[in-house]
């Protein structure tokens, strides 16, 4: 690839630079993906403590967002409201 400071002088090189940063966005959409998916897959436990752990840690985190969503709820809950008509 002949380039100097980031000019290319062909269509060749175009193409080459082209392919060279397709290839990595592919690459890095994979990796992206597979972040992605083992943050979503739940865990198996393998023993009854850990399956224990992973109920009360479940259990923890869906109060805290019923909590949250409440207590947002409270605070902005005049944007939910239908404006009564006169």
């Amino acid at each position: 690839m002949a380039t100097y400071n980031n000019q290319y002088y062909t269509l060749a090189d175009l193409q080459a630079r082209k392919d060279e940063l397709q290839a990595n966005i592919q690459k890095k959409g994979e990796q992206i993906e597979t972040l992605w998916k083992g943050l979503f897959t739940p865990k198996s436990a393998n023993t009854k403590g850990e399956l224990v752990a992973n109920i009360v840690s479940n259990s923890i985190t869906a109060f805290d967002t019923f909590m949250l969503v409440r207590k947002l709820m409270g605070k902005y809950s005049g944007l939910f409201r239908r404006k009564k008509k006169r």
